[in-house]
C-alpha cells in the first residue's frame, strides 16, 4: 500500500472532507453538462475504462467513477494511476542485497528519471484498510489471513476498518511516454482496446441472458412486450421490455442493469429502499442516482456505454442542487453505488465463469441457492459476508427533500411502489 499523504492543511479540514469536495465538484460538473444534453453517456467510450493501479488492481466503484470523470475531463489516454511514491519508485530497482539502486540501461547508463509533469494536480481516492486484533492476546494479523480463517477462528478477532485518503496521478500526468516509451505504449494499447470494445454495440451478453433465462438473479426478471421497465419492491420482480424493442442489445442491458441496481436495495439485500420512498421524493431521487451510476459503472466494466435515462433526466436539477448544498451527499451515494455495483458484478462474474467452463447447459443450482441468501459478498462463506459488512459500513442517508425534487413533473401518474422507468 502506498504511503498516505500527510501534507499539512492550513484550513484544518480533514483529507476526507477535501476529497469529498473534489468528488462533489466533479459530479456537479458532470451533471451540469448532462443538463445541457442528457442524451450524452455518463462516461464517453474513451473514458469508459475501469481505472487500475500500476499492479493492475481495479479501483473500487466509488473511486472508479471519480477517476473516470477525471479521465474524461482531462482527455487522459491511459487508465492507470499511481501515487507520487509509486511513480518515483519506477526509477529504482534492488541489488542482490536488497538495496535500492537507480535503474540503468543495457550499457550501464542511468535511465531518464520518471517524474510528474510540472503543475499537475493529484486526484484523491478513498481506500478502506483493516486492523485485525486478537480479542485476548491483542496480537495483530493481516486482513488477508483473517479472510482465510474458519468462522470459529474468526470469532476470536476484532476487525477495525479505517477509511484513508490517497492521492494518485494518471500516467499521462507524468513524462512516462518519453522516459519509458515501451511501458507507456503497453498501457496505451490496453486503454485503446477498451475504447474500441466500448465503441461497438453489444448484440448479446451471455451472462445476463442466462440470468434471465435460467432465473439466476436475486429476483425474477420478466421481459414483456411493452413500454415499461421497472422494479417492484412489493412483488420483488423486475419487468423490462423485450430486447428487440430496444435500438440495440447494449441499450437493453444498460436499462436492465438500472433496474437490477434497484433490486439490490430491497430490505432483504442492501436495505436502501425504505417504506414511504414515494416517487418524486428526495429519497426516491437519490435512489435513481444510485441506480444510474451503478448501471454506468457496471456497463463500463463489461464494455457497454450507458446513457442517461429519459426519466432520470428529470432529476438532474435536483441532484445538482443537493450536491451544491451538501457535498457529503456524494459520499453516501457513491458508497451505495460501490455496494450495488459489487453486488451485481460478483453475480454476473459467477455466471460467466460457469458458462465459460460448462456452457449453456451448466448446472446453476448452487448459484440459485446462494442468491437466496442475499449476502453482499457472493460465492463466499457467511463470515466473509460479515467481513464485507465491516468493510462497507453503511452511512446514514439524508432525509431532507429539496424543493426541486418535490416539483418534478415526472412524478405525475406513476405507481409509487415501483422504481419506474
Amino acid at each position: 500500500m502506498a504511503k498516505k499523504n500527510y501534507t499539512p492543511n492550513p484550513d484544518g479540514r480533514s483529507a476526507e472532507d477535501r476529497a469529498l469536495d473534489k468528488f462533489a465538484e466533479l459530479m456537479i460538473e458532470k451533471i451540469t453538462n448532462l443538463q445541457s444534453d442528457w442524451k450524452k453517456p455518463w462516461f464517453s467510450p474513451q473514458a469508459a475504462q475501469l481505472p487500475r493501479n500500476l499492479n493492475g488492481r481495479q479501483y473500487n466503484g466509488m473511486n472508479s467513477i471519480i477517476l473516470m470523470l477525471q479521465q474524461e475531463k482531462n482527455g487522459w489516454k491511459t487508465a492507470r494511476y499511481a501515487t507520487f511514491d509509486r511513480i518515483t519508485g519506477l526509477n529504482y530497482g534492488q541489488d542482490k542485497q536488497g538495496n535500492r539502486q537507480p535503474l540503468t540501461d543495457e550499457n550501464g547508463e542511468k535511465l531518464p528519471m520518471v517524474t510528474i509533469n510540472k503543475g499537475e494536480k493529484s486526484t484523491p481516492v478513498m481506500l478502506t484498510t483493516f486492523t485485525v486484533v486478537n480479542a485476548e492476546t491483542k496480537e495483530r494479523i493481516k486482513y488477508d489471513d483473517y479472510r482465510q480463517m474458519s468462522d470459529e477462528e474468526r470469532a476470536k478477532y476484532h476487525v477495525y476498518p479505517k477509511l484513508q485518503v490517497f492521492n494518485v496521478f494518471n500516467l499521462d500526468q507524468t513524462n512516462l511516454r518519453e522516459t519509458r516509451p515501451e511501458m507507456y505504449e503497453k498501457f496505451l494499447k490496453e486503454s485503446s482496446g477498451e475504447s474500441q470494445r466500448s465503441d461497438k454495440d453489444m448484440e448479446s451478453f451471455p451472462p445476463i441472458d442466462a440470468m434471465i433465462d435460467k432465473d439466476l438473479w436475486v429476483c425474477p426478471i420478466k421481459p414483456v412486450h411493452g413500454d415499461d421497465a421497472y422494479y417492484s419492491p412489493s412483488k420483488d420482480v423486475i419487468v423490462v421490455p423485450e430486447k428487440q424493442q430496444f435500438i440495440d442489445g447494449e441499450s437493453f442491458y444498460s436499462n436492465l442493469l438500472h433496474e437490477m441496481s434497484h433490486s439490490t436495495g430491497s430490505e432483504s439485500r442492501l436495505n436502501r429502499l425504505k417504506p414511504g420512498q414515494s416517487f418524486g421524493s428526495s429519497e426516491y431521487a437519490r435512489e435513481e442516482l444510485v441506480a444510474e451510476l451503478t448501471a454506468a459503472l457496471v456497463s463500463s466494466q463489461y464494455g457497454m456505454t450507458k446513457h442517461v435515462k429519459s426519466d432520470s433526466a428529470a432529476y438532474l436539477k435536483g441532484w445538482l442542487s443537493k450536491l451544491q448544498e451538501d457535498p457529503a451527499f456524494i459520499k453516501t451515494t457513491l458508497m451505495d453505488v460501490k455496494r450495488s455495483a459489487s453486488f451485481i458484478g460478483q453475480r454476473i462474474d459467477a455466471v460467466k465463469v460457469r458458462l465459460d467452463r460448462d456452457g449453456v447447459d451448466a448446472d446453476f443450482a448452487d448459484i440459485r441457492e446462494q442468491n437466496k441468501q442475499y449476502a453482499p459478498t457472493f460465492g463466499n462463506t457467511k463470515a466473509e459476508g460479515t467481513a464485507q459488512a465491516h468493510q462497507e459500513e453503511k452511512p446514514q442517508q439524508s432525509e431532507e427533500r429539496p424543493k426541486e425534487e418535490q416539483d418534478l413533473t415526472a412524478a405525475r401518474g406513476v405507481d409509487p411502489p415501483r422504481f419506474h422507468r
